[in-house]
C-alpha cells in the first residue's frame, strides 16, 4: 500500500506497473543539515529550489541546486533535493548516482537509502531495493517510511516467487 500525503515538499515517484510503488524521500530532516541554523542564505536558497520543483520547474531547481552546491558542495540537504529533482526528471542513472555518494558521505542518513531503493524497485532490482532499505533501517530503526517499502518489496518478492512457482 502507498500513502499518497498532499504536501508542498513531497513527491511521489511514479513507478512502471510490474514495480513495487514505494514512498519517496524528499527532505531530509532539519536536524542533519551541515549548516548552522543561522545561515538564512542556504536555508532560503534550498527553499527556492523546494519552490521550484514543487511547481513543475525541475530544471530550473536542478540549475538552481547546482548552482549552490558549487559553493557548498558538502550541503547534505541540497544534494539529496538534487537527486529527487533528478528522480522527477526521469534520469534514474544520475539520481541513483547522487543518492549513492549521498550514502558513502553520510551513511547515518536514512533518507537516501529509500530513496535508492525506489529506484531499484523501478528497474525491478528488488534485492537490491532490499538491501538499501535495511541500510536505511540500520541507520534509523524507526523510519517508517523504510518500514514501509521493505514491507512492499517482501510483497513484491512473494507475489514474483508465485507466479514462479504457478509456471
Amino acid at each position: 500500500m502507498v500513502r499518497h500525503p498532499v504536501l508542498v515538499c513531497l513527491v511521489v515517484l511514479a513507478l512502471p506497473s510490474t514495480a513495487t510503488l514505494a514512498q519517496v524521500s524528499t527532505a531530509l530532516p532539519p536536524q542533519t543539515i551541515g549548516t548552522l541554523a543561522t545561515d538564512k542564505e542556504l536555508l532560503t536558497e534550498l527553499q527556492q529550489v523546494q519552490q521550484l520543483l514543487a511547481a513543475g520547474r525541475a530544471p530550473q531547481a536542478l540549475a538552481r541546486a547546482d548552482a549552490q552546491l558549487e559553493k557548498n558542495p558538502r550541503d547534505a540537504q541540497m544534494r539529496f533535493v538534487r537527486g529527487v529533482i533528478l528522480t522527477e526528471m526521469k534520469k534514474p542513472a544520475e539520481a541513483r548516482d547522487a543518492f549513492e555518494r549521498l550514502t558513502e558521505d553520510y551513511p547515518e542518513l536514512p533518507e537516501p537509502y529509500n530513496n535508492l531503493a525506489v529506484l531499484y524497485a523501478s528497474e525491478g532490482k528488488l534485492e537490491s531495493a532490499r538491501a538499501a532499505l535495511e541500510k536505511a533501517l540500520a541507520a534509523a530503526p524507526n523510519y517508517g517510511t523504510a518500514y514501509e517499502n521493505l514491507g512492499d518489496i517482501y510483497l513484491q518478492m512473494a507475489a514474483d516467487a508465485y507466479q514462479r512457482a504457478s509456471k
